[in-house]
């Protein structure tokens, strides 16, 4: 596979170093708006810079990879779709669903393979627990627990083209959900405050949330969000059922843990997401290319991004609201 990349910030960083490690990948282009971001990354990988124009034209390109701002990946998204390109597409597609549906008509009237970012699926430890799940060895899932804690909070300035926590932050979590109980849901309900940097409420959103999902049959999953967590990256998830549960924990650099007379120490959590997902990033190029081979679904597809920004869609209302809300009423 040919790729170009568009968007040379932090994450297209994270994922031109993954494209790199691949065997079955070489990273043919980088286009950014910012010129001198992409000829910086060309340069230490070796590829030519191209205007996101000529990515669209350039017949030799078989993949995009959009990881640029997210206002932009509608239209990417679109775009590469009409010229026969293959797509990874960061999450979200858009910030509102009519915008994300045009997106997913295009889709439909020009098939590609088209996966969606939602890195956390590829990660092995979650992947693990979601095989646990489906080949029954905690018996019947009943309950779901999703922790998921920022080291820090972004700058207050970021909160306007994020689309806020639900669609920026628990987007991720909300996908995980949807993947672990593999179960309709139909109720949300949310609760969130602005609990560690009152700029970023005095921006529209909040830092601190609880929102809890009620599938059809009546299993329930509670996930937590904060936007600061002063040891580090706190990823972990619980899954309880009728013969057992299971438990991904957080990963540190060595996973030592040390014994004395005082009692046990373990090492912090990896930092930040870079650190602690590189693997999954570096799987989900893995699951693209060969989805793309073997003209097969990815593992995380844009409905999958359609469905997970419902799920946001209904978390702002009952926040808003103060209520449960039904999923089948948010379109």
């Amino acid at each position: 596979m040919k790729l170009a990349l568009i968007g040379a910030g932090r994450i297209g960083k994270v994922h031109a170093q993954a494209i790199d490690r691949h065997p079955d990948v070489t990273l043919a282009a980088v286009a950014d708006y910012h010129r001198e971001a992409a000829e910086a990354l060309a340069s230490t990988y070796g590829c030519r810079v191209l205007s996101a124009d000529a990515v669209f034209e350039t017949p030799d390109i078989d993949a995009v990879l959009i990881a640029s701002s997210t206002p932009t990946h509608a239209d990417y998204l679109e775009r590469a779709a009409r010229a026969g390109k293959a797509i990874l597409c960061e999450k979200p597609i858009a910030l509102d669903l009519a915008r994300t549906r045009e997106a997913l008509q295009v889709l439909q009237a020009h098939p590609v393979t088209c996966a969606l970012g939602f890195n956390r699926r590829h990660d092995p430890q979650f992947a693990a627990l979601k095989r646990a799940v489906r080949e029954g060895r905690i018996g019947n899932l009943e309950t779901l627990t999703i922790t998921s804690r920022d080291p820090a909070p972004p700058p207050a300035e970021y909160i306007g083209a994020s689309g806020g926590l639900f669609r920026d932050m628990m987007i991720h979590d909300f996908d995980m959900a949807r993947w672990l109980l593999d179960e309709p849901i139909a109720y949300v309900h949310a609760e969130g405050s602005c609990l560690i940097d009152p700029a970023i409420g005095e921006a529209g959103d909040i830092d601190t949330a609880m929102v809890t999902l009620t599938t059809s049959s009546g299993r329930l999953c509670h996930i937590v969000n904060s936007r600061r967590a002063c040891y580090g990256y706190d990823q972990r998830i619980e899954a309880f059922g009728s013969a057992g549960m299971l438990q991904a924990q957080n990963e540190s650099e060595t996973r030592l843990r040390f014994t004395g007379e005082a009692g046990q120490v373990e090492e912090k959590p990896k930092w930040f997401f870079l650190e602690r997902y590189a693997e999954a990033y570096r799987r989900e190029i893995d699951d693209f290319v060969y989805a793309w081979r073997e003209r097969r679904a990815p593992l995380a597809g844009a409905r999958d991004g359609l469905e997970a920004l419902r799920l946001a869609e209904a978390a702002e209302r009952s926040l808003r609201e103060g209520r449960r809300i039904a999923l089948d009423t948010i379109r």
